[in-house]
């Protein structure tokens, strides 16, 4: 195991009813600016329990955040806190919504033009406003982490960024508020989390077996209670189950001391910033196709894998590797998430601007061996045709 710092400064506040204890962790002075997505929570109540909770509090609301949010929307939220001198956020909805507090948090007083925040990747973050969430779509961890992704519309360019000034104050995880999700993004918020687990954990041994561990019990934690979520809608157990799984796997506990990889991811952001593809549809559609690729470099943690996860521990190894990619890209399948390119019109005439997408952005030493040049990524693309 590396040596490691592990530091994370976020309150959770889990379980039914817990948007109610809001007033307890918002400064009772704060100028607050609500943020919200595409208004599912004016249909479904939790806009009402925010108010309720902060009844004699000073806030105004900024809605319209998409599922990938973009800088230019972003930018008149951020123009709106300076203007209006507001001093709080609080993001209300999924992980596109936190990630987007993340950025006008701190984006208000940066000296500059607020982009540069993308392009040095959060290293040139001195401070940023205080910010929470409560949480209604679990699947990308962003409720307890310091990151956050957001695309340059005008660019085509979709960018990450982490800053320790960025972890949210405190995070509301209520189970019941996921109870109405479209079965779309039950499904993708499992492939999410379960990509992100993979990422930190598929990569070489690296002495750490209580990791190791941590990441495989949510792996098959995912594989289990995945398929009873879109079964079972209204299950809170099951509910309660996957959205702590999704914060587990991205909140930095699984990675710290460990080797990362992050090349499905960095090849999916181009995707999705291409032709608008989900988050998790991009994810569902790389990882198998990397791990097949990589299978070399990544065959003794595929092994272990295979056998702890799978249950796939007699035979041949090479028939052992590749029936546990199999199983993990059925069970994406299983969870209502294609994983071709095809499925999404995406063909082989899409590849060399994918590629050039890439090498703009300077992706062309990806993965924990810095290995997956853009020859790789070209291999990864059309096996995923």
């Amino acid at each position: 195991m590396f040596n490691f710092d592990f530091h994370n400064p976020t309150q959770i506040l889990f379980g039914k009813g817990r948007i109610a204890d809001l007033a307890k962790v918002v400064p009772a002075n704060a100028r607050v600016l609500i943020l919200s997505g595409g208004g599912s929570i004016k249909h479904n109540g939790v806009l009402d329990e925010v108010h309720a909770a902060l009844a004699g509090r000073s806030f105004q609301e900024f809605s319209g955040i998409e599922p990938n949010p973009s800088y230019e929307n972003l930018m008149q939220a951020v123009e709106l806190v300076r203007r209006e001198k507001l001093d709080f956020l609080l993001a209300v909805g999924g992980g596109s919504v936190i990630d987007g507090a993340k950025f006008i948090a701190a984006a208000v007083n940066f000296e500059g033009d607020p982009w540069a925040i993308l392009e040095k990747r959060g290293a040139n973050i001195t401070s940023a406003l205080p910010f929470g969430a409560i949480l209604t779509l679990p699947a990308t961890g962003s409720e307890m982490n310091n990151g956050s992704v957001v695309t340059r519309k005008s660019l085509k360019a979709k960018m990450a960024f982490s800053s320790r000034h960025c972890f949210p104050q405190f995070s509301i995880l209520d189970p019941t508020k996921t109870f109405t999700l479209p079965t779309r993004q039950i499904g993708n918020g499992v492939v999410d989390a379960y990509a992100h687990v993979m990422e930190q954990y598929m990569t070489y041994p690296a002495d750490a077996p209580i990791q190791d561990r941590f990441a495989e019990g949510i792996l098959l934690t995912l594989i289990e209670e995945g398929p009873k979520a879109l079964a079972t809608p209204d299950d809170y157990a099951v509910r309660a189950n996957i959205m702590w799984c999704a914060t587990l796997a991205l909140n930095g506990l699984i990675g710290a001391g460990v080797p990362q990889d992050w090349a499905t991811h960095m090849v999916g952001h181009e995707l999705t910033a291409l032709y608008n593809l989900d988050h998790a549809q991009t994810l569902a559609i790389v990882l198998p196709s990397m791990l097949r690729i990589r299978k070399e470099g990544k065959r003794a943690k595929l092994l272990q894998y295979a056998a702890r996860v799978w249950n796939l521990t007699t035979g041949d190894e090479d028939a052992r590797i590749d029936a546990a990619i199999e199983k993990t890209q059925a069970f994406f399948e299983q969870m209502g998430v294609k994983t071709r390119l095809g499925d999404y019109g995406v063909t082989a005439d899409n590849i060399e601007t994918v590629l050039g997408q890439l090498e703009s952005h300077k992706m062309t030493m990806l993965g924990e061996r810095r290995d997956v040049t853009l020859a790789v990524s070209r291999q990864v693309l059309e096996l995923s045709l």
